[in-house]
């Protein structure tokens, strides 16, 4: 049987999490939580810099600049390659196709684990970052119709390249979560959950947001009442 009802997801999956470039929490408090190519639209960015940075591999961090929204970073795709990915893409799609598909999503963590993994990653664990932690019911119930859920960690190709293709993200009511959840023995069965675009209402779900520094939190932000 396909599908899982938001309700059961939210009570295995009780909390979501996003990390963030540090210092990004006023900026998402005015704009919300925006996938790469919102930003890019907000702070209007166009011809061969938008190409480059929406369609092409980002090997390091970008920051953009505009004369009233101030800067914001675009985060690189470290963990992930052109090699990697033409090794396992399937489905007729390129590395092009692949990274316009993430570019176009908000991403969450399932669990505190994967959080932590990308957290203490050779290329972020000496940086400091912001951690979201968000209420899943909440955010379901107003945007369940925009969510996909993925089995694999799709902006990676490394140290594995897993298969992934055009279902690699499916909706709630497509998603095969008895059968993932069997294969993996109740663990990982899902590991994203994303949002197409943006999530501009991102603080009605936000539980707390800290800063990190060493994998550990050691700021709090903010803390929802």
């Amino acid at each position: 049987m396909s599908g899982i009802r938001a309700d059961d997801f939210s009570e295995r999956f009780p909390l979501l999490f996003h990390m963030a470039e540090a210092g990004s929490w006023p900026s998402i408090q005015r704009h919300g939580l925006l996938s790469t190519s919102a930003l890019l639209d907000l702070f209007e960015v166009r011809g061969e810099q938008r190409v480059a940075l929406e369609a092409r591999h980002r090997p390091e961090s970008v920051t953009l600049y505009h004369p009233r929204h101030g800067t914001a970073v675009v985060r690189d795709q470290k963990p992930m390659d052109d090699a990697g990915l033409l090794r396992s893409l399937s489905g007729g799609l390129s590395p092009t196709d692949w990274y316009q598909l993430l570019n176009a999503r908000v991403f969450f963590w399932v669990t505190h684990e994967r959080l932590t993994k990308l957290l203490n990653a050779r290329a972020y664990r000496n940086k400091r970052q912001t951690v979201l932690t968000l209420d899943t019911a909440r955010l379901l119930a107003r945007h369940e119709a925009r969510v996909m859920l993925s089995p694999l960690n799709s902006g990676a190709t490394k140290p594995s390249a897993w298969p992934r293709g055009p279902d690699t993200f499916l909706p709630m009511v497509r998603y095969p979560f008895s059968s993932w959840d069997q294969r993996r023995k109740r663990r990982d069965p899902v590991v994203e959950l994303t949002v197409t675009y943006s999530v501009p209402d991102i603080r009605d779900f936000v539980l707390r947001v800290e800063e990190y520094a060493g994998g550990k939190p050691d700021t709090l932000l903010f803390k929802a009442r």
